[in-house]
């Protein structure tokens, strides 16, 4: 791999290994789903990093819009428990 591409993926890992802490030892359920999504858009980045084809990047936009709905779903249900 190129230096570039090998700094971009540290810099992807880093973020991730940072906010999947921040998802764990958050206490505040609101305080995680933007560190949730930061996982999401770091794990999408890390998979066309990694993959060098084309569909590739196919698999990392389903990625991640599997994974943006179900933090859309998760923030829904919890603003809808709020409303109650």
């Amino acid at each position: 791999m190129e230096v570039q591409i090998l700094i971009a993926l540290q810099i992807c890992v880093v973020v991730a290994i940072y906010a999947a802490f921040r998802v764990v030892f958050e206490k505040n359920t609101l305080r995680k789903l933007p560190f949730l999504n930061v996982v999401s858009f770091a794990v999408s980045g890390i998979i066309v990093l990694i993959i060098p084809q084309p569909l590739a990047l196919l698999a990392a936009g389903a990625y991640l819009i599997g994974t943006a709905l179900g933090s859309n779903a998760i923030a829904s249900t919890l603003a809808g428990d709020e409303e109650g």
